[in-house]
């Protein structure tokens, strides 16, 4: 009986230290699967995050493609803009070349004209001054040019007695001379401007200073018409009365200075104007 006391609690003791043996083997494997468990479970996470960085850069790759493509577009059409401005400016540029050209013609047909009518007009004060030789010399006879106007200033005391509008023998020799360089240039008008000092007048047909300046000019231009031949189309008779004075009329010779008759020797605006349209149509 003891004997098999003993086998049994021998055959519990092997088999409880089998059973042990076993699950130490057991444990230790699932240790083992647990740990490999984790090492998957990392792997994956990790496998996880690379494709997740790799979607990441993917869509940021195709982002960026698309924003290219969006880029490109623009850049396409702004070129295309570009082009368009390009050929409106370069119309607009040659529409401005053009206008300049024409207006260089225009300037450089105005001074041709201008040329022309200062020629002519240093030309006639040339002859007025040659014709006029033995007058030229007197301070009561001044020739100018201004403007491209030829003025002829002549004092009142060699045209007219004090306070009267009748012409002195005297002045029918400068008239005369005068007249002669008028004539010999049909194209131009001659303007006569009569003009006095402050001094008041009245008398039986002369009422003021304006009716003597008018008065002076038309028997000047009777003169030149009826005496020396000058077309009256060519004359202008003018009245300034005593409100275009050289200087104040505060002493006698002053005033004197003040009376007298201007011949003024000019280009017909017409014919100036048909002049400036020939040099410009060239």
């Amino acid at each position: 009986m003891k004997k098999i006391s003993i086998l049994l609690l021998t055959a519990i003791l092997v088999s409880s230290c089998v059973a042990k043996k076993e699950f130490v083997d057991l444990q230790t494997k699932h240790n083992q699967a647990k740990t490999e468990l984790v090492n998957v479970k990392a792997t994956l996470q990790k496998c996880i995050i690379e494709k997740e960085r790799e979607d990441i850069k993917s869509f940021s790759l195709t982002e960026q493609v698309k924003a290219l493509k969006e880029d490109k577009k623009t850049a396409l059409k702004q070129v295309e803009n570009l082009t368009v401005l390009t050929q409106s400016s370069s119309d607009n540029i040659k529409n401005v070349i053009t206008q300049l050209s024409e207006k260089d013609k225009y300037i450089n047909g105005v001074r041709d004209a201008m040329t022309q009518k200062d020629s002519l007009n240093l030309a006639i004060k040339y002859h007025l001054t040659q014709n006029l030789t033995d007058g030229i010399q007197d301070k009561d006879i001044e020739v100018n040019v201004e403007k491209t106007v030829v003025f002829i200033s002549i004092s009142d005391k060699l045209l007219f007695k004090s306070g009267s509008y009748n012409v002195t023998k005297g002045a029918y020799t400068v008239l005369e001379k005068i007249a002669k360089v008028i004539n010999d240039q049909p194209q131009m008008e001659v303007m006569i401007e009569g003009h006095t000092d402050t001094t008041p007048i009245k008398r039986t047909i002369i009422q003021d200073n304006w009716d003597l300046s008018a008065l002076r000019a038309t028997s000047i231009t009777r003169i030149l018409q009826y005496k020396f031949g000058v077309k009256p189309q060519r004359l202008i008779a003018a009245a300034r009365s005593q409100y275009v004075p050289l200087v104040d009329n505060d002493t006698p010779g002053n005033r004197a200075i003040n009376r007298r008759t201007k011949i003024i020797i000019m280009p017909k605006l017409n014919q100036f104007f048909e002049l400036l349209e020939q040099d410009t149509s060239k």
